[in-house]
């Protein structure tokens, strides 16, 4: 017999947020602690989840188990896959020196660290979160950060803040397609919402992710800078998603943001004085000879092409027709079902695990390992090795996020996300604030704006209806407000410190960002709440 969600099991919508938030509280408290590792954190976070699930809320334990082992496939495969093959690519680059010289190179454009986070964390990161999404960007420019001399900690914790204004367009597009998907509402007018709500947040990013590095004077010097990098994103984002759709707002604005920065930056260079304790401090090195710089540039060149490659709806389906078998967990699939008002009518939960192996981002990741391997002269015994290595080198990582979606699974399936939204939703005028937090709390839970839309994106259009606010509004909000949830999300955090070789520092990860990512989301809150009452701003809602 299916299994009825219950959103008040304690009789009191108090007593049932407050249990229902307690896997994660004790997730991101145990996290923020000193000497608490990640895998141990996200492993009491999943135990939290499970006694609530079951002792709180009546979720039978077979469901419960099932939600939790779903969550941690999903988990390994293929955010996992990600992780492992990124860090594969990384060991065959570094072994080869790579990083030596793409230090030299990118120093070439500007030795200034500011104004490098500008090319590597945020324009070159929003081109993979365009193409790849699910990780991708925060591994390859914490990566690359490291390799340019930044600390562990400054290299894991700016690309993730880099990494929010691109997100809710990111994977070609696969938020808004989703949010399609569970609200009715047409994705190219959902884009258009939210190219009218992150624009302005894509000039704000740049500026703020100079300041958390650099304070409020270490922005000034650079602002032109910044300020070229961040509207040369904002405008074509917004054009692109307004008068074409949402699957190529991010590559389009990255590239965009990337070549900008790079003639600017060409022609214009702070004040010797003003920058010079920003500048690198790298040894003087000899020119590297084109020899070298193919051989660095190679690794990221093949990355970048294959995994855009990869992420072409024609690619993708010609990859999916031959390897993406759908397997219905049994015992779990339509066996949950989810009520009003989180949803208009009762309707079961589909339990589905996408075994897409071939057309995976990861599986490109690993492609474009081995190709550049041969490239670089690597044997097949040595890059076997380098493999393994990487291996033991991500096996608590691995485990970690394993662990953190089993997590966010069991909540899922249980319907405790759905009892912290309906918390939100009875905010009531306050509600177009609330319900962009909601989004940032989606992801904070689900480490995901695709999964967050899919969880909340109907409620969010049910309970608009109650107060009169547009739905397209808040499904929009939903995803603008769950961008800003990403650098806070325990799996990102893990990935970034597997990125840097940081691991067990999770903690420091977390307390450095929360506070930018709590005012960054809020801002949003203030947007949607201006677009839902107040002219002009109310003019920018798409009808």
């Amino acid at each position: 017999m299916p299994w009825t969600q219950s959103y008040d099991p304690l009789g009191s919508p108090l007593l049932s947020t407050l249990a229902a938030a307690l896997p994660l509280v004790a997730l991101l408290g145990l996290l923020a602690m000193h000497r608490v590792r990640a895998h141990v954190a996200a492993l009491v976070g999943l135990a939290a989840a499970l006694a609530v699930a079951v002792l709180v809320v009546g979720m039978p334990p077979a469901l419960a188990a099932r939600s939790a082992l779903l969550g941690a496939a999903y988990g390994l495969f293929p955010i996992g896959w990600i992780v492992l093959n990124v860090m594969f690519l990384y060991q065959l680059a570094d072994g080869r020196g790579s990083f030596g010289v793409l230090r030299q190179l990118v120093t070439g454009v500007t030795d200034d660290r500011r104004l490098q986070l500008l090319v590597i964390a945020f324009a070159f990161g929003a081109f993979f979160e365009g193409a790849a999404g699910f990780g991708t960007p925060v591994a390859v420019t914490a990566a690359l950060l490291i390799g340019l001399g930044f600390a562990p900690l400054e290299a894991s914790a700016l690309s993730l803040i880099a990494n929010t204004a691109p997100v809710a367009f990111g994977a070609l597009g696969t938020p808004i397609v989703a949010l399609q998907g569970v609200t009715g509402i047409d994705a190219r007018v959902l884009s258009a919402m939210v190219g009218r709500q992150l624009p302005l947040f894509s000039v704000i990013v740049p500026v703020w992710l100079v300041w958390a590095y650099a304070g409020r004077r270490g922005v000034l010097p650079v602002w032109p800078a910044v300020l070229v990098a961040g509207v040369a994103f904002a405008v074509p984002q917004f054009l692109v998603s307004n008068f074409h759709g949402p699957w190529l707002v991010d590559v389009v604005a990255a590239v965009c943001s990337m070549v900008a920065t790079i003639v600017f930056l060409r022609f214009w260079r702070p004040g010797f004085d003003e920058g010079r304790q920003w500048r690198s401090h790298a040894p003087q090195e000899a020119a590297p000879s084109r020899g070298d710089v193919v051989r660095a540039l190679l690794p990221w060149a093949v990355l970048t092409v294959l995994v855009f490659a990869w992420g072409t709806p024609q690619v993708k389906d010609a990859l999916n027709a031959l390897s993406a078998p759908k397997l219905a967990v049994p015992g779990l699939d339509k066996m949950v079902l989810r009520g009003p008002p989180v949803v208009a009518a009762p309707s079961a939960e589909a339990a589905v695990f996408t075994l897409n192996w071939l057309s995976a981002t990861g599986t490109a990741i690993l492609v474009a390992g081995i190709v550049s391997g041969i490239a670089l002269g690597y044997s097949l015994g040595e890059m076997v090795r380098a493999y393994w290595r990487t291996i033991v080198l991500v096996r608590h990582s691995l485990l970690t996020i394993a662990a953190m979606l089993a997590l966010g699974y069991t909540s899922r399936y249980a319907g405790l996300d759905a009892i912290l939204g309906l918390a939100f939703a009875r905010t009531g005028v306050l509600y177009p604030f609330f319900g962009a937090m909601l989004g940032w709390l989606g992801v904070a839970l689900t480490g995901s704006d695709t999964s967050s839309n899919v969880l909340f994106g109907n409620l969010q259009t049910i309970t608009a209806r109650q107060l009169n606010v547009s739905p397209v509004l808040m499904a929009a909000a939903n995803s603008s407000g769950g961008v800003m949830g990403k650098m806070i999300d325990a799996q990102s955090i893990v990935v970034a410190s597997t990125a840097t070789r940081w691991y067990g520092h999770e903690g420091k990860i977390l307390r450095y960002v929360f506070f930018h990512s709590i005012a960054l989301a809020a801002l949003v809150g203030i947007l949607v709440t201006l677009q839902a009452y107040v002219p002009p701003f109310t003019a920018l809602v798409v009808r």
